[in-house]
This record gives structure tokens, sequence and C-alpha cells, in this order.
């Protein structure tokens, strides 16, 4: 017999539980965090019940069982973070089945460490120079080890051999690592003693002046944990949204020959329009006009409505517009659907939804995966104008600046008047649009967004 699965869980016999394991909540992710636990041990797990809420690279998603049970086990405690894809984090029972008497599969080899008398012997000795007293060696079978627990000790080079575990069947969580950092002395300074103090004074003699033109030898070394001191630093864990984000960037700015051009918008008629509507009582947004005019410039050129894969350009079938919305974890980037096909009103509704959700951290893979083209704005931080890095694979993203006024001179009359001035900068990527293709798609899209009624009866 075997049980019914489980999203993200692994058939076993019918004698075992169910591992229920990291799933890829989203193509790109590689490892997840653990934000909450929304079912307690022994509690009973009906399907589309959410099980835990997860941090993927792109939002928190929640992940929700497809079949019915009893948790039995937690794995992976709250907190965990960059658990990779496959790692078990809780085990499941059917109905009926004792989950208090649930036996925990042992770990692949990958994830523990063995531990044999041969090895243990050689620590007691390295603990007696040491004032504050370490815990004995664990004489266990294997060593097995919370992804947070791993982490702290493997970067302070602590033996894990001397935790003493207090998690469920053995399991060092990260509160028996970091008690085992308390007692232990800094990484650092084991080798002190045997460091003789001549050598210091010695090299600072022998230190001789840079020749011309060199680069001198400042600041000194960074210390972390040292406040407050020349050269020292703080180090801030990255969530996985600003992993990805900073790989992505790295990516785009490296592999894609980034082209810019820039074109000024008299926003005059697009102003007028938004007053004209709110005595309608429909409030839309200058950001709003600007997704509209680009959606339909991209289906009037469907020739910049493009991606680059590996194999070369491919043509894009349909228009999604991605809008950067700024967060505390980062830049997301949540899609406006068929925003060619869609009015002003309905691209400001939708706007506000995904933004909403995109704050919230609820946004869902289809909501910010498959766009074709972005737009980034900072007109209401008072951002005259910027370029912006493109969203790979797709072939462009428009910087938006704010509006301003100025005078010109006006070529019909030669008289001076004030315009409503917008600067948009189009990032292109150079195998996909050139230079020409990329004035004109500017140039037709100032056409759009001057002619707002014209744009909207299109």
């Amino acid at each position: 017999h075997t049980q019914r699965s489980l999203t993200g869980c692994e058939p076993r016999s019918f004698l075992f539980p169910l591992k229920v394991q990291m799933p890829a909540l989203s193509p790109t992710m590689e490892e997840g965090n653990i934000v909450k636990w929304l079912k307690k041990e022994g509690e009973a797990v009906s399907a589309g019940d959410g099980l835990c809420e997860i941090e993927t690279d792109k939002a928190v998603v929640t992940m929700e069982s497809n079949d019915d049970g009893i948790l039995a086990k937690i794995l992976m405690e709250e907190g965990s973070r960059n658990v990779r894809l496959g790692t078990p984090i809780a085990l499941m029972v059917e109905e009926g089945q004792d989950w208090k008497e649930v036996e925990i599969p042992p770990p692949d080899a990958a994830a523990v460490t063995p531990v044999t008398q041969a090895v243990a012997a050689p620590v007691v000795p390295s603990a007696a120079p040491f004032s504050p007293p370490l815990p004995k060696p664990v004489i266990s079978g294997v060593l097995r080890l919370s992804p947070a627990a791993r982490h702290i000790l493997d970067t302070h080079g602590i033996d894990a051999k001397l935790a003493t575990p207090t998690g469920p069947r053995g399991l060092i969580t990260k509160e028996d690592a970091l008690n085992l950092l308390k007692m232990s002395p800094a990484p650092k300074a084991t080798p002190a003693p045997s460091a003789p103090a001549p050598p210091r004074p010695v090299r600072t003699p022998a230190a001789t002046p840079p020749p011309p033109g060199s680069r001198p030898n400042i600041p000194p070394l960074s210390v972390p944990g040292k406040p407050e001191s020349l050269g020292t630093f703080t180090e801030i864990p990255a969530s996985n949204v600003r992993r990805v984000i900073a790989q992505r960037l790295t990516q785009s700015k490296t592999t894609i020959p980034h082209a810019y051009a820039s074109i000024d918008c008299d926003m005059a008629a697009v102003m007028q329009l938004r007053k004209d509507l709110a005595k309608e009582q429909i409030k839309v947004s200058v950001n709003d006009f600007i997704i509209k005019a680009a959606a339909v410039t991209l289906k009037e050129m469907p020739e910049v409505n493009m991606t680059w894969s590996g194999d070369g350009p491919c043509a894009l079938d349909s228009i999604h517009i991605s809008i950067a919305v700024a967060t505390d974890k980062g830049l997301i980037t949540p899609i406006i659907r068929d925003a060619a096909n869609k009015g002003v009103q309905e691209i400001a509704a939708n706007a506000k939804a995904l933004a909403q959700k995109a704050r919230d951290g609820k946004l869902l893979p289809e909501e910010y995966q498959g766009g074709s083209f972005s737009i980034s704005n900072l007109g209401m931080f008072g951002i005259s104008g910027f370029s912006a890095v493109i969203n790979p694979p797709q072939a462009c993203i428009l910087a938006v600046g704010t509006s301003r006024a100025e005078l010109r001179l006006c070529e019909d009359d030669q008289t001076l008047r004030t315009q409503q001035l917008m600067t948009v900068t189009l990032s292109s990527d150079g195998r996909l649009v050139d230079d020409e293709l990329a004035s004109r798609f500017l140039d037709k899209f100032r056409t759009n967004l001057e002619q707002p009624q014209c744009m909207i009866i299109a």
C-alpha cells in the first residue's frame, strides 16, 4: 500500500510517514525560508489546507495540501533559512495512524555527518585551554543539523560534534548552535598564543613608502562585530528576494548590450483628460496612461515585443506590461496582462490591486511571471530622468521621470508657451532593438501619449 500524495510530498510505504519536502514554488526558486507553520504537530490536515508559509525568491507563498492526513513531525522550524529544494521539512501520516509513534527516516548521506569514537576522541584535549566548559561530544550514530545551525557553525569554524542537540530526534537547532557559539572562543583566538609578538614591530619598520602612483593600503582589514572602529562593518543577511535581484541585475548588465534613448513628452492632454475623468468620479493616474500608451505602441510595432532566448529572438503573441513596485524586500514587477486591449480605468484598477498584493508579499507566481515589456516610474519621487536595467529575457524597459514646466518656442506663431514635459528613457537590448527601431518606438509612444483620446479609441 502507498499513501496518497501531498504537495511537495514523496509517497512512501504504508509503514513509513510521508516526507513533506521543500517544493519549487517558482521557476527560478532554488531554496526557500520557512516563515510560519500554519499547522501544529498532531493537527489534522484536510485537502486545500495551508501547511506553512514559505518565502521564495519572489514572495511569501502558502504551501497547501492536496489530501487529508495528520502532521506528525515538523523537521524545519519557523525561521529556517536557505532550505534547498527537496529537503524534508515535515512528516505526515494517514488518518487513523498514531502520529506520536512515527519514526523519522534517516537523513540523506549528504545532509548528515557520521560520528565515530576515533573522530570524537581528539576533541576533548582541544577544550582544555578554554576557560568556559564545552558540551560533551555527541556519541550517537549521526549528526542532524538544521540549515540555520549548519550555517552558524560552518561560518565560525566550530565542530558540530560539540553541540548538545535539543531538537526532535537529536536535531541540532539554531538555538543549540548559538549556545555553543557563546561558550566557544572566537575562531581567531586559537592561533593568537602561538603567534609571537616580535613579528608585529618587525613589520612596522620594514614597511616602505608606496611608490609614486600606487594605491595606499587603507582602510585596514575590516573586522565584523566591532562597531565604531576603523574598517569595521555589520553583516546584514540577505533575503531570498534580494539575492535573486542581485543575480538578475548582474546577469542583465553583464550579458545584455544595453542601449539608451530619451524623449520628452508633452503631458498637457493627459493632465486635462485626467481632470475631466475626475469630474465623472473616475480616478486614474498618469502611470496608467503610460502603461496604456506603451501597450498600444507595442501592438503597433510588434518587432519590439520580443524576448531573447538561448537560440535567438522570440516574437511574443501577447502584450503583458510589467510594472516595477517597490517593497520592503526589494523591487518586484507584477504584470498587467493583455494591457493593449484594456481601458485605462481597468488598467488603473489592476495596477492598484497588484501593487498592494506585492507590498503584502501575496503575489501569485502567474501575477509576476511572463511579462514582455517593463515600466519603471520614479516621477512621484521628483526624479527628472534615469536609465533602468533591462529585466531579462525582455527586450526593453521604459524609465519614466517627473513632469516639469518649461518655456518652449511654438513653431506655428513663434511665441513662448509653457509646456508640461516628461522625460522617458528606453533601455533596449541591442541584439533585438537597434537604435533606429528604438527611436521609432519612442516617437510613436510620444504620439500616443500626447493624444490620449485617439489612443483610447485605438
